[in-house]
């Protein structure tokens, strides 16, 4: 029996301290989601600054900057893709989700697809399904990480679109949803939108006095194209952050729950071994005593037996 009740008391404290482990997961990953949805809302009011002016000079009818589908036609070239994934487990089907989706809408686009991987995870699964990655970018742990991460990305897309292996740049992410805890999203960069160049040409301009565009209007465009891509970028790389401690924070209740419901099965066990071991004890004293007694009555009356015979 005591190495049974040892036994289920090893088991106890592995769980109590796993769940211990567990809750300050659950903390950490609650923070940070609160840190990444803060600066995706912070970054809201730069990203229409960069529209407003990009307003202007698509109003302006200034010439069409780089990669854009007045100079590169859709299809030429290779598909070049970036997908944001997770470094750290912990996170339930994040990188499956995104991984399926991105390899879903890249095998609808014509031409061989190149991609850049953010995450250890996503690189692993994108490889097992046959789209090795150009490259793995470590994910960033902390806001102010985000910024030289994409400064790797534009460098590297960039270069691969100078040499003509890239023609279209696109981006696949998981996004928070309001219905549930996140949803796989697809973004087209590069080359720009015709229609949404004409939206954001009509774009309504917050004053009644129209702000001209100084100096030279494609050096202007290329500028604010290149604002717009990193605006882009961040805010994907953030909601895929907010999105990554969503999921884990998921999984954390999920596991806090099980260790929950495991403990109160071990603790039963144990209180029910416990109290099983304590009766037993209980009715040997009891059949000891009940032993004794008869003895001792039997030895105080040797001649009852006798008489009785």
């Amino acid at each position: 029996m005591s190495d049974t009740t040892a036994s289920l008391r090893r088991k106890i404290g592995s769980a109590g301290d796993l769940q211990s482990v567990v809750r300050s997961m659950k903390a950490l990953a609650a923070s940070s989601v609160g840190q990444y949805e803060q600066s995706v809302r912070a970054l809201a009011d730069y990203y229409r600054t960069v529209e407003l002016g990009l307003s202007i000079c698509f109003r302006k009818n200034a010439p069409a900057a780089p990669m854009t589908e007045g100079t590169v036609r859709v299809g030429e070239g290779s598909v070049g893709a970036v997908v944001f994934g997770s470094d750290q487990g912990l996170v339930g089907q994040f990188n499956d989700v995104v991984t399926d989706f991105a390899l879903q809408a890249l095998a609808a686009l014509p031409g061989k697809a190149q991609v850049w991987a953010v995450g250890e995870r996503v690189h692993a699964r994108l490889s097992d399904a046959g789209l090795a990655p150009l490259d793995v970018f470590a994910v960033p742990n902390s806001v102010k990480a985000i910024t030289p991460l994409v400064g790797r990305i534009l460098v590297a897309s960039e270069t691969r679109h100078s040499l003509g292996a890239v023609s279209e740049l696109h981006l696949f992410y998981n996004r928070p949803s309001s219905g549930a805890v996140y949803a796989p999203v697809g973004q087209r960069l590069l080359p720009l939108d015709e229609s949404w160049r004409r939206k954001l040409a009509e774009l309504p301009w917050p004053t009644g006095n129209l702000p001209e565009v100084m100096g030279n209007g494609t050096a202007t465009l290329r500028a604010l194209i290149r604002e717009y891509l990193f605006v882009s970028l961040f805010r994907a790389c953030a909601e895929s952050l907010a999105s990554e401690n969503a999921s884990r924070l998921a999984a954390m209740q999920r596991a806090e729950k099980n260790i929950g419901d495991l403990l109160e099965d071990l603790n039963g066990a144990f209180h029910r071994l416990r109290q099983s071991g304590i009766d037993e004890e209980l009715f040997d004293v009891v059949s000891g005593f009940e032993a004794l007694t008869g003895s001792g009555l039997h030895k105080a009356n040797p001649q009852t037996t006798e008489e009785s015979s």
